[in-house]
């Protein structure tokens, strides 16, 4: 075996030996002597291996050219365009294809795009693929140059599935998704670099491996004052972006968000709350133990803004966490189960870690319309000293300075005056020999936790008490709780 053939051999190349072997002879030439064959046939050699990537996933919008195997997941359709210039129209077709770590856009041209139209292309075909990769409106795209079918490789990607949440990745398109609305946004108007006014809403989107939030433009950004949270709908023809390190599913002009009949399960995984530290983005899911009412103030700039605090309480602690803007409107009482998303922990009272849910944050009540797994713990699941029920827990905003805003309001600021007020009650209480406090059981079990509106009071007894009863506790403090001897 001659040099040539030697370095072919070791070659994993789709070019036949007899060009292999003429691209030698003319590099030979090329070189005027300085190189001979075997020189000249490594040479060529790494020339073919350049570029070569091992997956989908491996694929860089700044590379030259890359070559691959995919599986052909979908066909589009034929579109022509007019090219500047030219009399002549250009054809593309778009195809999806993938590995086990990926999907990208293939984009055939022309004669190319003609042959695939013609049905020279099969849906589950693996093709040897050689092209120049760019990052394209939908993601990551593939400008096919070469692309030729490999019976002998296999490739383990199922056809005509829809993905779920957790299997979404950077550079998809053609993305079918069913999941179950979690919240929505409203509709927001921006203007464009050319004068005109586009719109943009979000919502969302949950199923049994995840939440992902939608993006829809346009005129597809009106379909967000249809849905109603609990609704069951699948996202078609979506396409996946990266904002701020987080994946989102984009829905344009080609995709639809429609609804569909059947049953979709969300099961939240989400951050203990013993376990959060300062300055921390955490998903948080428990038990409402206590809502004050809600408060507005105003901005530096003469606006006026809301908050409402709330207390979560899951199976390793409690925190309390400040709904701002739009959340503070939400209908949420003691006993809900509530699901925070992208909450940033920041300092609270005395020291107290407080969560922030603003205009980044997602809040979602869940119960059974809106399909979702019980996410939180039974009221009774957490109890202990620590527990943070009595006066001292109650939030407020008397002490909001202007330096707070929606989603940036510091913890100290927007809790310590209702903070301070509620420590003075317990404070009075305490120094009773016998109190009575009147609320609603917002926790049972040992102790029982009642939440007046106002504040909340760990209260020991016996009685069998229910989630929402609202009962008259008759005792003296013990330790910051009510030791009752009389519930009624």
């Amino acid at each position: 075996m001659g040099a040539i053939e030697e370095v072919y051999a070791d070659l994993d190349t789709d070019v036949s030996e007899e060009e292999f072997r003429e691209a030698v002879e003319q590099k030979v030439e090329q070189m005027g002597g300085l190189a001979d064959e075997e020189t000249a046939a490594m040479l060529i050699a790494h020339e073919l291996n350049e570029g070569e990537v091992d997956t989908v996933a491996d694929i860089e919008p700044g590379m030259d050219e890359v070559k691959f195997l995919a599986k052909v997941v979908s066909i589009g359709e034929l579109r022509t365009f007019e090219r500047d210039g030219e009399d002549e129209d250009g054809r593309v077709v778009n195809v999806e294809a993938a590995d086990e770590t990926g999907t990208v856009r293939l984009a055939f041209w022309d004669e190319q795009a003609a042959s695939v139209a013609e049905g020279q292309l099969e849906e589950g075909q693996v093709l040897r693929i050689a092209g120049r990769p760019k990052d394209g409106y939908n993601g990551l795209e593939v400008s096919v140059d070469k692309a030729e079918p490999d019976e002998d490789a296999e490739i383990d990607v199922d056809l005509g599935e829809g993905s779920t949440v957790d299997a979404l990745t950077m550079g998809q398109s053609d993305v079918n998704v069913r999941g179950i609305v979690l919240e929505t946004d409203a509709i927001r108007t921006f203007d464009r670099d050319d004068g005109t006014e586009g719109k943009v809403s979000n919502f969302l989107l949950g199923d049994e491996t995840g939440r992902v939030r939608v993006t829809m433009w346009d005129d597809r950004a009106d379909r967000a004052t249809e849905l109603e949270p609990g609704t069951a709908v699948e996202v078609v023809d979506g396409y996946v972006r990266e904002r701020e390190g987080d994946l989102e599913l984009h829905v344009g002009d080609h995709g639809a968000v429609d609804e569909i009949d059947e049953t979709v399960e969300f099961t939240p995984e989400a951050d203990a709350i013993d376990a959060v530290e300062m300055d921390q983005v955490v998903d948080l899911a428990g038990v409402v133990r206590s809502a004050d009412p809600k408060r507005t103030f105003d901005r530096d700039d003469g606006s006026e803004g809301q908050v409402r605090n709330i207390r979560v309480q899951d199976d390793t602690g409690d925190i309390r966490v400040a709904l701002w803007g739009e959340k503070a409107d939400k209908e949420i009482a003691p006993g809900d189960e509530v699901f925070v998303a992208d909450a940033e922990i920041q300092d609270g009272w005395q020291d107290d870690l407080e969560a922030s849910a603003g205009w980044q944050s997602t809040v979602v009540v869940l119960d059974e319309n809106t399909g979702a797994g019980s996410a939180a713990p039974s009221p009774g699941g957490a109890s202990g000293d620590d527990g943070g029920s009595g006066g001292s827990e109650s939030a407020g905003l008397d002490a909001f300075t202007d330096e707070g805003g929606e989603g940036g309001g510091s913890g100290s600021e927007s809790s310590a005056g209702g903070a301070a007020a509620s420590a003075d009650g317990g404070a009075a209480a305490a120094a009773a020999e016998e109190v009575e406090f009147t609320g609603t059981v917002v926790q049972t079990g040992d102790p029982v936790i009642l939440d007046d509106g106002q504040e909340t009071m760990q209260v020991e007894t016996e009685a069998a008490l229910t989630l929402g009863q609202e009962v008259t506790a008759r005792g003296a403090m013990v330790d910051d709780r009510l030791d009752a001897d009389d519930v009624f």
